[in-house]
C-alpha cells in the first residue's frame, strides 16, 4: 500500500499556470463592466431618468454572465493554490463590489510575486 504525497504548489508554479492568467483576465473584464455599469449605467437610468434602455439591460446581463465566469476562474485558482474557504468567498464576492476585483487581483498578484521571489 502506497500513500501519495503531494507537495504544496509554489508561487512560481501558480504564476505560470493558465489558471492564474484566466483569473487575471476575468477579474479585469468583470470589474470593468461592473464599473462602467455603476458609473455610467446607474446615473443614466436614475439621475437622467432614461428608464430601461436596451444597452442598460444588456450591460447588466453581460456582467452576470461574466461574473459566473469570474467565479469559475476564482474556484480554479483557489483549488490549485489551496486557498482557505474564507479567502475563496472573499475573492468571489469581490466581483460584486465595484472596483474590488481590481484590488483583489492586484493583492493576489503581489502575494504570488513576493512568494516566488523568496524561493
Amino acid at each position: 500500500m502506497t500513500t501519495a504525497t503531494t507537495t504544496a504548489p509554489t508561487a512560481s508554479s501558480i504564476l505560470a499556470s493558465g489558471a492564474y492568467r484566466r483569473f487575471q483576465i476575468a477579474a479585469w473584464v468583470t470589474g470593468t463592466v461592473l464599473a462602467f455599469m455603476t458609473v455610467v449605467g446607474l446615473p443614466w437610468k436614475y439621475l437622467l431618468g432614461h428608464g430601461e434602455s436596451l444597452w442598460y439591460a444588456i450591460g447588466w446581463q453581460l456582467h452576470g454572465l461574466l461574473f459566473m465566469v469570474y467565479l469559475l476562474t476564482v474556484l480554479d485558482l483557489a483549488i490549485r493554490a489551496r486557498w482557505a474557504p474564507l479567502r475563496i468567498v472573499l475573492v468571489g464576492v469581490a466581483g460584486t463590489i465595484p472596483f474590488m476585483s481590481f484590488v483583489f487581483e492586484r493583492r493576489i498578484t503581489a502575494e504570488l510575486h513576493a512568494g516566488s521571489a523568496q524561493r
